[in-house]
């Protein structure tokens, strides 16, 4: 069974710093593409940023670009989004997911290239809580 599980939430002062683990089990992702996406209450879930499976291509909210880094370690089987200059507005909830070939893309594809639309991933994490608040 395919299972995303993340971890690294918590709380953090303004201009703190975090790093969020997103783990496989049940399957290797080194073809998958991977999403990092958030939602804060009462607002639609969003893609922060993404990471293509050969880890060559990466995307980034505007919001957070220049301030969180995604990257992904294929031999542990985990990508992280290492998230820097933390602000009260990056406070949500946020998801790892997985874009595999079964979707749009194919497996070569998914190497080049990655998008941050929540509707293009069919596997997600439960969500790690990330409060930035003084």
């Amino acid at each position: 069974q395919l299972q995303l599980v993340e971890s690294g939430g918590g709380l953090v002062q303004p201009g703190g710093s975090l790093r969020l683990s997103c783990a496989a089990s049940g399957f290797t992702l080194d073809n998958y593409a991977i999403g990092w996406f958030r939602q804060a209450p009462g607002k639609e879930r969003e893609g922060v940023s993404c990471i293509s499976s050969s880890g060559g291509s990466t995307n980034y909210l505007d919001s957070v670009k220049g301030r969180f880094t995604i990257s992904r370690d294929n031999a542990k089987n985990t990508v992280y989004l290492q998230m820097n200059s933390l602000k009260p507005e990056d406070t949500a909830v946020y998801y790892c997911a997985a874009e595999g070939a079964e979707g749009v893309r194919d497996i070569t594809t998914l190497q080049v290239m990655c998008v941050m639309m929540v509707n293009e991933y069919d596997n997600w994490g439960q969500g790690t809580q990330v409060t930035v608040a003084s």
